[in-house]
């Protein structure tokens, strides 16, 4: 039987320490951890995970293209929302539309930033939370809206 090279390359490498838990009892909590909410301003592309508590300012249907994958029709909503540092459009689905009331103050949890045309858009997914919060005291800056600015991937060369 001939040696298998991998075999004779594994032999001479130092063994590497293992590192085991045990489990103490079957019903261990894990402590969450409060949420870090942020500003709309300090919202940046392709970044995901953001807590916000946010002011609907206007909501808007946008007409219906295609269906899901168990052949119901998607209801999508284009929703200008913001806080005191400024707006963004947040793209509503299904049941988050009939959340995105204008006036509402809501608590979008684990929300992410897509880029639609090279332009912003808040989206929270099947692993997020749109939910009613209080009214809020804040006033909605809506001279300065995220969702117009327009980004463009550059390549830059390694020199």
């Amino acid at each position: 039987m001939t040696p298998n090279p991998q075999m004779s390359t594994a032999a001479t490498t130092k063994p590497t320490q293992s590192i085991t838990t045990t489990k103490q009892s079957s019903t261990t909590t894990m402590e969450k951890r409060k949420p870090v909410f942020k500003k709309v301003d300090q919202l940046q592309p392709g970044t995901s995970g953001h807590t916000l508590t946010v002011k609907v300012v206007n909501s808007k249907k946008v007409p219906q293209r295609g269906f899901s994958m168990n052949q119901r029709p998607i209801r999508i909503a284009e929703c200008l929302v913001g806080d005191e540092t400024g707006v963004i459009i947040f793209t509503a689905r299904n049941k988050q539309i009939d959340v995105m009331k204008p006036g509402a103050t809501v608590i979008v949890r684990n929300a992410k930033i897509d880029m639609f045309k090279g332009t912003m858009r808040l989206v929270v997914d099947k692993w997020g939370l749109v939910e009613v919060t209080a009214p809020a005291s804040f006033a909605v800056k809506e001279d300065n809206n995220l969702s117009l600015v327009e980004y463009e991937l550059v390549n830059v060369p390694e020199e």
